[in-house]
This record gives structure tokens, sequence and C-alpha cells, in this order.
């Protein structure tokens, strides 16, 4: 959860006005195929804009200026020699340690940090941007929209909550579930196409690409197929997308002298960067869940899945059917953000008590609500703590309330000022770039340079096995940092 004060985003899905003067038929120029559009680019751009916001404010940019003006000035780079150049092209590193990369109609494209610590090369970016720019010019997802518009099928809000509990549940990071579209093996062959078509033009290596895939690859099989790389779970690979790009640059001229790399700028490009996901932006021990930068700790329900993003911490039962809740209230005091909360339309509550909650002021009650397919029960409690208000929300259908309300009621009133010095002093894992003194492996270097991450880890990271014999005057990827308490 970031240290920033709830602001109120919420996703609004934009209706998409389908007339005759809004779209039709048209020949796309970066793939020559004929699409049925119902979605103009005026309305494209408007559509990446708006996400944009969300993404900006539920997943949050990577606080580094100097990478985001590499990654926008890369982007542009590879946009301009593609067949839209003139639209409002975005790039940006987002807060995210996962394996990710995206893009929204209109031009936005986003790149993890995740993603970045795991390639070698700006080829490799490149190779990812590419093909995230190749979904823009094919037009893929508005495609995608135009055509469930024509089903009548209408756009979907994606949840990590089930249908019943997400029809109440307001966290904003639920609601980018409806930017992952699942492209076609078709689009995604052919949005490799066109990222290899952009690398070209960019002129860079194009044996980058095929690198890509088999590190995503890896990736995969270290997580036992289960887990996979974002990337690859939104942008769903066949087997034989490496062998297609590969085969298709055998077939080019091989000579690539003069074509850009830039291995070693790259890697030093992250020194400093933190490494997998951040505690300071609060971190699970046990059942508890402790946020040093908000300076708070609560203990969830015992068994409870806890998805901890920038704007919500939400725990849901194993059932899928009932929910712990945390955000930040935009009023001024817990008797202010009670009041907002329970005045709303169609929720009827009991009687609002005000206490202290370890010794925090707090204002407390049930409610009901009326959600779609029937009613949702559950608690709410207003904290002030640290100059701000922490609303706690427990909810489920009302059939399973009576259920859960002793555990959820106990989870929301362990709300407390988190004082463990060691929580409170905890630093997020950082890479840091080292250059080989002598020739040796990633075993070796970690028996001499202790890390907190894995060897197989450190090795993943720099596309090598642990056993790899590395040269002298290498660049390495290393790991530095304490174990989280």
């Amino acid at each position: 959860m970031k240290s920033l004060r709830w602001a109120g985003v919420r996703f609004v899905a934009l209706a998409l006005a389908i007339g005759t003067a809004a779209g039709g038929c048209a020949t796309n120029p970066a793939t020559g195929r004929s699409q049925v559009m119902l979605i103009s680019e005026a309305q494209e751009i408007a559509m990446g804009r708006e996400y944009d916001q969300v993404i900006v404010a539920s997943i949050g940019l990577y606080p580094d200026p100097a990478l985001q003006t590499y990654i926008q000035r890369l982007g542009a780079q590879l946009a301009a020699t593609g067949e839209r150049p003139n639209l409002p092209w975005t790039f940006r590193v987002v807060d995210d340690p996962t394996v990710n990369a995206f893009a929204v109609p209109g031009g936005f494209i986003y790149v993890t940090r995740g993603l970045m610590a795991h390639l070698n090369s700006e080829a490799e970016l490149a190779a990812v941007v590419g093909h995230e720019i190749g979904h823009v010019t094919a037009r893929h997802t508005v495609s995608q929209m135009s055509n469930q518009q024509l089903a009548g099928l209408g756009l979907g809000i994606g949840s990590i909550l089930s249908s019943d509990v997400a029809r109440y549940a307001d966290v904003a990071g639920a609601a980018v579930g409806i930017l992952f579209l699942k492209h076609s093996r078709d689009d995604e062959r052919e949005a490799d196409d066109l990222g290899l078509r952009y690398l070209r033009r960019g002129n860079f290596d194009p044996r980058a690409m095929p690198d890509v895939f088999v590190m995503l690859e890896r990736v995969s099989a270290f997580h036992g197929g289960g887990r996979v790389p974002e990337w690859l779970a939104t942008h769903p690979s066949p087997a034989n997308r490496r062998e297609n790009i590969a085969n298709q640059i055998a077939a080019l001229p091989q000579d690539f002298a003069g074509t850009t790399v830039n291995h070693e700028s790259y890697i030093q490009r992250l020194d400093g960067q933190v490494f997998g996901v951040n505690p300071r932006e609060g971190f699970t021990s046990g059942a508890v869940f402790q946020h040093p930068d908000l300076r708070f700790q609560i203990a969830f329900p015992q068994g409870w899945a806890v998805n901890n993003g920038k704007q919500a911490v939400v725990a849901v039962s194993e059932a899928n059917d009932g929910a712990v809740e945390l955000t930040m209230a935009s009023e001024a005091s817990a008797e202010a953000a009670a009041q907002a909360f329970f005045g709303q339309e169609g929720l009827t509550s009991g009687a609002v008590s005000r206490a202290q909650l370890h010794g925090l002021p707090a204002s407390r009650a049930t409610f009901t609500v009326a959600a779609e397919g029937g009613r949702m029960d559950g608690s709410a409690v207003f904290v002030e703590h640290g100059g701000a208000v922490f609303r706690l929300l427990g909810y489920a259908p009302s059939a399973r309330w009576s259920a859960y309300r002793a555990i959820v009621e106990q989870s929301l009133i362990s709300f407390q000022p988190l004082t463990n010095a060691a929580a409170l002093a905890v630093q997020p894992h950082r890479l840091v770039i080292l250059r080989l003194a002598s020739r040796t492996t990633i075993t070796t270097l970690a028996g001499q340079r202790p890390s907190p991450t894995a060897g197989d880890v450190l090795a993943l990271i720099n596309q090598v096995e642990v056993g790899t014999s590395l040269a002298s005057g290498q660049l390495i990827k290393w790991v530095v940092g304490r174990p989280t308490p």
C-alpha cells in the first residue's frame, strides 16, 4: 500500500458510442488487414488517457526520473518507426516486482521494474516494447472491444474477489483487470512480427528478441510452470513463437554489425533499483500485515490471501466469498469518514460508536448494502492515525456473514500503531552491478558475497545458470539487503 492518502480514484468504464459515424470497416496501416472498428482514434486516445490515470494511481510509477526519461526516449524512438507515429505515445516503468509489460489503447505502454531486472540489454527491452507497440498499431485491444460490442457482451471489470463481493468492493486495483485482455494467438504472432519490424527499423540487433522468450520460459520453469510471468499470463505464448521469430531472423542478411545491443550501459542503469517486493510499502509476517512507511499493523484472518495494492490492502477468504479491505479515507476525521460512508444511498447501518482503538480515535458500525444479486453485510471501522484516516471494511454476502463476522471484526479491531523497531527499519532489497575481478560462478560468488536472494534467482536475473563460468571483467546483477523480518 503506497504512502499516499486515498484520493478516491474510481475506475469508470468508458461508454463506447456505436453509430454510423463512430466506425466501420477500415484497413489497418500496420497489418494491411481489414478491421471492423466501432471506436474512432479520438475515442481510443481518450480511453487510453483514462486507463493511464487508473494505472498510475493503482500500480504506481517507479520513482526514478532518469529511468522514466530513458524508457520514454527508447519507446518514442521505436514508435516513430511505426505506422501510427502521431499517437500520444507514452512509455512508463511501473513500480511492480512482477515480470510484465502491457499496452492500453491510444499508445500507452508500461513495463515493470521486475521485467527490467530480468533483461540483459537495451535490445531486449526494445524487443518487449516493440511487441507492445505492435499491439497498439494493430489496434488489437480496440478491435476486441468492438467485437464485444457487436456481440452485445459489453466490457466487464476484473476483480480479485468473487462476483458477489466484487460488485460492492471499491478497490481501484481490481479495476485494472479490464486492461489485461488476453490476445489471440494470431494477435500475439502479429505483435511479434511487428515488434521485429520496429526492432530492425530502430537499428537494434534482432537476435535479442528470441533471448527474451528464452528468459520468460526460464522464469516460468523456475516457478514450476504454475506462477508464470505476468507477461506470459496476459500474453498467451504458443510454443512456436520463439521458433517463428528465430526463423524470420535466420532468413535475414546475417551481417548485424552496427546494430545496437547496449548490454553494459543497460545493466548499469539498473544499479540501485529496488528488487522484489518493497517492504516499505507493507509486508506480511505470518497473518500480520505491517506497513513501515504508514506505521501501522493489522492481523488479517488466518489463511486468507492478502493482496497488497498501491491504494488498498485486501484479504480474501479461502472460499473467495468474504473480504477485509483497508484503504485511506479522504475525510479529515474518523467521525466525518464514518458519516460519509454510512450516509451513502442504498446502505443502512447500525448505531455508530465512537471510541479509542489502541489509543487511536475511531468510529465503527455494522452495515448492510443492496448488491446486485443479493445483499451484502459487513462491519466498518474508521481510525485516525499518523495524520490520516484509515477505512477498514469487512464484508460478505448476507448468507455467509454469520460465518465470518467474528473473525472479520477481530481483524478490524486489530489495527494499531506499528512499534516494532525491526519492522520500522526494514529496507527493500536492491540491485548492485558488479564487475567481476576474476573468472567465477554464481555459486562461488554467493559464498564470497552473501545475498538475501537465492543463487538460482541471481542466475535467473543474469540469464545464466548457477554453475555457468562468468568471465573476468563481466558485469553482473547482484541483490543486496537484509532479510525482511
